[in-house]
């Protein structure tokens, strides 16, 4: 089921994510994604800071939809203007893409700055000036054009602030609830008593929220993303249950199934980060019922 409808009809969504090959092989891509064909409500296909990379992105999403998977094309407005913004959102509508997912383009790391809690900030105005002109038929320069470019669009929250969301993100959120966003999509979630908390907070913007899963096979890769991408995003007792376990992935399933179990009363949806795991994805969704 395409994701909008899976959306409109309040069901719970499962999504994930793919890199565009580097060697332009995507056989290897298909055949891993083949085992979950029917079981996910999308793919997301992230923009590679490569110079000619983003034809790249949007061709492995065409290839997608050719082999009967959805895609969502994931870019930024950060260091594009609306041109640029433009010429790639007419591109992947072309190829048949029907999803967007908008962010910046990095993660902050550390502190408590501005800059990081505006985590997944959006420049709204830029966004939604080119899409309401795509989707009324028309260029930003007022050039007719021979079709009309609709998305379900997607945007980042930041949500490990619990209860405690701070007013400009709240703003944020309302602003990008104003131009149409479908789907909320959050930062890694381990933690689902603060998260509650989180969702109690923005519940009333009524904008379906759909948790982001990290599937973790080894303390090791645990500790790696404390250190480098944000300290305490993974919870000690997580780190230990995996340092100390005889069998890694089992141990590895269970968490994921257990984050799952306490997130789908709470939000509508996961986005799972496989993490090199895409070949056991499926034993991942078996476990969490996910089908």
């Amino acid at each position: 089921m395409k994701l909008k409808d899976a959306l409109a009809q309040g069901r719970f969504v499962v999504t994930s994510e793919v890199q565009t090959p580097s060697d332009g092989d995507p056989d290897e891509l298909i055949q891993s994604l083949k085992r979950i064909r029917g079981r996910v409500n999308g793919v997301t296909v992230s923009e590679l800071d490569i110079a000619g990379m983003v034809g790249d992105t949007i061709k492995t999403c065409q290839l997608l939809k050719q082999n009967r998977f959805e895609s969502i094309y994931q870019t930024t407005t950060r260091d594009k203007n609306r041109p640029q913004l433009q010429k790639d959102l007419i591109s992947a509508h072309e190829a048949g893409v029907e999803n967007l997912l908008v962010f910046t383009e990095d993660y902050r790391i550390t502190g408590d700055s501005l800059q990081e809690m505006m985590f997944f900030h959006v420049d709204s105005g830029k966004l939604h000036s080119v899409l309401e002109h795509l989707s009324g038929g028309q260029t930003i320069e007022g050039k007719e054009l021979p079709f009309q470019a609709q998305f379900t669009l997607g945007s980042g929250i930041e949500s490990k602030w619990g209860r405690e969301v701070p007013d400009l993100e709240m703003k944020e959120l309302e602003a990008l609830t104003g131009i149409g966003a479908g789907y909320f999509l959050t930062t890694p979630i381990f933690d689902v008593a603060l998260f509650e908390k989180f969702m109690h907070r923005v519940q009333t913007f009524g904008v379906p929220v759909i948790a982001e899963i990290m599937i973790l096979r080894t303390a090791g890769m645990a500790q790696f993303l404390n250190r480098h991408l944000k300290a305490g995003l993974v919870p000690d007792w997580i780190i230990k249950k995996l340092a100390q376990s005889k069998d890694r992935q089992a141990t590895s399933i269970e968490i994921f199934a257990d984050l799952v179990k306490g997130l789908k009363d709470l939000c509508r949806g996961v986005h799972i980060i496989t993490i090199g795991a895409e070949d056991k994805l499926r034993l991942y969704l078996d476990a969490a019922d996910l089908r």
